[in-house]
């Protein structure tokens, strides 16, 4: 079976840095933080960790009355950064039916203030007549994928990709595989996700999370840095086009970058722990699957969320499968862990990076750790010609991915 050529032709986001690519990109070049102490945290009993990377809402009455109120935060993010996907490859809202687009969307799990709302309204008194009829759609756990798939009047084919801080990554190779055999011709694929206190407390309670810099947000978090104290959550959404080449050649429209590798696996050893051996097993597959070797890639863009150990295991592997040649950075440092939003938001920023042929450094990098040594770190930018990267992402449940796309 000849598999079809996967391009990407257009990109969207919602960002703690704004409503749009440029914002994000604008945020990134200025080596700025969006890390901020979040007003009211401080209530939470037993919540270490008080800071986070809020995105803003914006013009979200554009959207509809009637599907609005389906939606959470992530859910207007994701519609939002889909649209934006969309214009920015070259569709209108009336191309949408006689293409049949679909839209694969991931995300940790529903819209995490909703969910708190309806506990808090229902369990007081055990009493569920007080739940809003439209408070489900925005908790399911596919809310995302749901409410992008309604608002665009997508008919195609619709899913939702749940593994934590793999989810968009997940997603994006659901639509790569679904355009390569043919069986889609354009995909709407990304993540989202949203900050809540109970977010960061979930990861609080497996002491994951930074809890010594909330005097100094934007200190933290500190990827591969000595004095790496755990994630901070951020929230957004990414989107992006995925299209057969054919298709896009023929409509003339710009292309970012082809979808050339992706693997995805699980360590089958921890529920928490990163596993470096897993981690090498999937970039390597994911080269393979490019028909690339590790000589190919001239960035790494890697998933490093300033856990002491996921940290520790990523550099690692990568030092194990690329050595020290390869530039390596990450992007936690300015937007924080977008968590199912972070693996498109991150791969936006990658190809933007790729356009531009400037590789960001990792913001909050000091002092790399002697635990992460061993990689080309990049701790201030460069300026490089950028052909072909990789992109990781590591989840918590044991879930690995890796992409490789390249510049056409």
């Amino acid at each position: 079976m000849q598999l079809k050529r996967v391009v990407i032709t257009g990109m969207g986001s919602v960002s703690p840095f704004g409503n749009d690519v440029k914002a994000l990109m604008d945020g990134i070049d200025h080596g700025r933080s969006a890390v901020r102490l979040m007003e009211g945290w401080d209530k939470y009993t037993g919540l270490r960790s008080h800071v986070a990377a809020p995105a803003e809402i914006q013009n979200e009455r554009k959207i509809p009355r009637n599907k609005r109120r389906f939606m959470g935060r992530m859910s207007i993010f994701s519609a939002q950064a889909a649209e934006q996907a969309l214009a920015d490859s070259g569709f209108s809202f009336s191309d949408i039916p006689q293409l049949k687009i679909g839209c694969v969307i991931g995300s940790t799990m529903g819209s995490a203030k909703s969910i708190n709302d309806a506990f808090e309204i229902m369990l007081p008194e055990k009493d569920i007549s007080q739940l809003n009829s439209s408070m489900f759609f925005q908790c399911m756990s596919h809310t995302a994928a749901a409410n992008v798939a309604q608002y665009l009047e997508l008919e195609g084919f619709i899913m939702a990709t749940s593994a934590a801080c793999a989810s968009s990554l997940h997603a994006i190779g659901v639509g790569y595989d679904l355009v390569r055999l043919g069986r889609q011709e354009i995909m709407l694929c990304g993540g989202a996700e949203e900050v809540h206190p109970t977010v960061t407390g979930s990861f609080d309670v497996l002491m994951a999370t930074s809890a010594g810099f909330n005097n100094n947000p934007s200190k933290t978090p500190r990827p591969f840095d000595r004095d790496r104290d755990g994630l901070v959550c951020g929230e957004g959404s990414g989107v992006l086009v995925l299209e057969d080449y054919d298709s896009a050649v023929w409509r003339n429209t710009k292309i970012y970058a082809e979808i050339i590798g992706y693997s995805t696996n699980g360590n089958g050893s921890h529920v928490s722990q990163s596993n470096k051996d897993s981690m090498v097993l999937c970039m390597q597959q994911a080269l393979s699957d490019a028909g690339i070797t590790k000589d190919d890639i001239d960035y790494i863009n890697a998933h490093a969320t300033a856990t002491i150990q996921g940290d520790k295991e990523e550099a690692e592997a990568i030092k194990e499968v690329f050595g020290s040649s390869v530039p390596v950075s990450s992007l936690k440092g300015y937007i924080g862990h977008t968590l199912g939003a972070s693996g498109a938001i991150e791969l936006i920023a990658s190809l933007q990076m790729m356009q531009k042929g400037v590789i960001y450094p990792t913001l909050n990098l000091d002092n790399v750790s002697p635990e992460c040594m061993g990689i080309n770190h990049v701790t201030s930018p460069v300026t490089k010609k950028i052909d072909t990267i990789l992109k990781n992402c590591f989840a918590f449940g044991g879930i690995n991915a890796a992409l490789v796309c390249r510049k056409l």
